[in-house]
């Protein structure tokens, strides 16, 4: 079965390497605390603001060698008013048999407060 994990972190500022080592750090994080080998991913989504323009977040995922075959794809984030800036948002669609209630969603930095229900 497929399933959804999602992560979520932000950059200091729009710079490439901040954002590239924000997304990365992210990525890790979700990969360690959800076993997730590159070989059962079928696809990965990243998503960030409209204030993040010097690079896309999914360069940072292009780094990691094992996960060379994966597709990813960038996109704009909506931009509702009062959101969160310099969000990069990670949805990493998995094949599993873990329980729905047992994928560790990750929040990092200020992206902590989107989702604080899932905070374990």
């Amino acid at each position: 079965m497929i399933r959804g994990i999602r992560g979520a972190t932000t950059a200091d500022r729009d710079d490439e390497k901040e954002i590239l080592l924000s997304t990365e750090s992210l990525l890790k994080e979700m990969i360690l605390h959800n076993n997730i080998s590159a070989e059962n991913v079928a696809s990965v989504f990243i998503s960030a603001t409209h204030d993040i323009t010097s690079v896309f977040p999914a360069k940072a995922l292009r780094g990691f060698e094992e996960w060379k075959y994966v597709p990813v794809m960038c996109m704009q984030e909506l931009d509702v008013p009062h959101g969160l800036s310099r969000c990069i948002r990670v949805m990493i669609h998995y094949n599993t048999s873990t329980h729905q209630s047992d994928i560790k969603h990750i929040y990092m930095k200020n992206a902590v407060s989107l989702r604080p229900d899932l905070k374990k």
